[in-house]
C-alpha cells in the first residue's frame, strides 16, 4: 500500500489531470483512460486511488467549488463599503469568457448534477454559499441605510446568483450570445433596481 503522503500526492495529481481534461475536452463521453493518459498513469493505478471516474470527478468538483467560494468570500471580507462589496461580488461571479478555467469547469460538471444526486448536492452547496454571501452584503447595506431593498435580502441574493449562472453559461458557449461587459451591465442593472443604488456609478475598491 502506498504511504499516506504519497497517496495524497497521487490523488492531487489525478485531480489536477482530471480538471485539465474536463476543461479541454468537456465532461460528455469523458473516459477514465483520458485522465490516466494525462496523468501518465495506467487506468488500474487511477482506480487504486479512485474506485470510479465519478469519484474522481466528485473530488474535482469539491475542489472547484471550494476555490470559487473562498476567492469570493475573502474578497468580500476585505471591503468595508457595502456598495463596493456588492460591486466586487457581481464582477467576480461572471466568467471572463471561454478561457475562464474555473467557471468552465463548474459548468461542465453541472452536467453530472442533472443525473447524480451527489453532484447535485455539491452544486446546491455552491449556490447556497453564494446566496448567503450576497445576502450578508445586502443585509449590511440595508442596516446602515445604504441600500433600500425592494425584496428581502435572501430573495434578492438568490435572484442575483441565478442571473450570474445564466449569463455565465452564455459567456462560455462556443459562440457567446453576449460579451462580458454586456453581461456585467445587465447584472448591475438588476442589482441597482433591487438596492436603490446606481452601482454603475460606484468605483471598485
Amino acid at each position: 500500500m502506498a504511504r499516506p503522503s504519497r497517496a495524497r500526492e497521487k490523488r492531487a495529481d489525478l485531480v489536477t489531470a482530471a480538471r485539465e481534461v474536463v476543461v479541454q475536452r468537456g465532461v460528455v463521453d469523458l473516459r477514465l483512460r483520458d485522465v490516466a493518459e494525462r496523468a501518465g498513469m495506467s487506468t488500474g493505478s487511477v482506480l487504486y486511488y479512485f474506485p470510479a471516474l465519478a469519484d474522481l470527478l466528485r473530488e474535482v468538483q469539491r475542489d472547484a467549488v471550494e476555490r470559487f467560494c473562498v476567492h469570493r468570500e475573502e474578497a468580500a471580507r476585505r471591503e468595508p463599503d457595502p456598495r463596493r462589496r456588492l460591486l466586487g461580488m457581481l464582477q467576480a461571479g461572471l466568467p471572463t469568457g471561454r478561457d475562464d478555467e474555473l467557471c468552465v469547469l463548474l459548468y461542465e460538471l453541472g452536467a453530472y448534477a442533472r443525473r447524480d444526486p451527489a453532484y447535485a448536492a455539491e452544486h446546491i452547496r455552491l449556490c447556497e454559499r453564494q446566496v448567503a454571501l450576497y445576502a450578508s452584503i445586502l443585509e449590511a447595506g440595508a442596516a446602515t441605510g445604504v441600500f433600500t431593498l425592494t425584496r428581502d435580502a435572501t430573495t434578492v441574493a438568490r435572484m442575483l446568483v441565478m442571473l450570474e449562472d445564466g449569463m455565465g453559461l452564455h459567456l462560455t458557449q462556443a459562440v457567446p450570445t453576449l460579451d462580458r461587459r454586456q453581461a456585467e451591465r445587465l447584472l448591475l442593472a438588476a442589482a441597482s433596481d433591487a438596492t436603490g443604488v446606481d452601482l454603475e456609478g460606484v468605483t471598485g475598491g
